[in-house]
């Protein structure tokens, strides 16, 4: 286990713009602002979506498209630095029309609508690949 005390820089609430991507436009509010480290949730509606599950066998992400309308029931992630760019590594829980939920690693998404709230720290965190994984984690 590694853990980090942080200390809070600031707390922002986001719009995300209609017609953009979700994960880039938390990534280009992150690099606007300077914040190399962050927690954020989020909700709203997305055109479609691009989640991601990654197969503890292969150590290799699967791709799963959603070419419809979805709700973001929930959205959760972090802020980090990955190659020295920030980098929103996102999850959420997704719903159809019927309510079904379907969850993962949101790769992609066309914003609808979306509001965002985000608590930036002052310690920058860097994602560094992790041998027994295959990820980029905070190490």
């Amino acid at each position: 286990m590694h853990s980090r005390e942080l200390s809070v820089r600031a707390e922002y609430v986001v719009s995300l713009e209609h017609g953009a991507d979700w994960r880039e436009e938390i990534e280009a509010f992150a690099a606007r602002e300077g914040v190399e480290s962050a927690w954020f949730n989020g909700m709203g509606a997305v055109r479609d979506a691009e989640v991601w599950y990654y197969d503890l066998d292969d150590l290799e992400y699967r791709s799963v498209e959603f070419d419809e309308p979805l709700e973001v029931a929930a959205c959760v992630g972090n802020v980090a630095l990955l190659d020295d760019e920030p980098f929103a590594h996102t999850h959420a829980v997704l719903s159809r029309e019927s309510g079904q939920a379907l969850g993962g690693h949101l790769n992609a998404a066309t914003v609808f609508s979306g509001e965002v709230y985000l608590r930036a720290f002052e310690e920058p965190l860097v994602r560094e690949r992790d041998e027994v994984t295959d990820l980029d984690l905070w190490l």
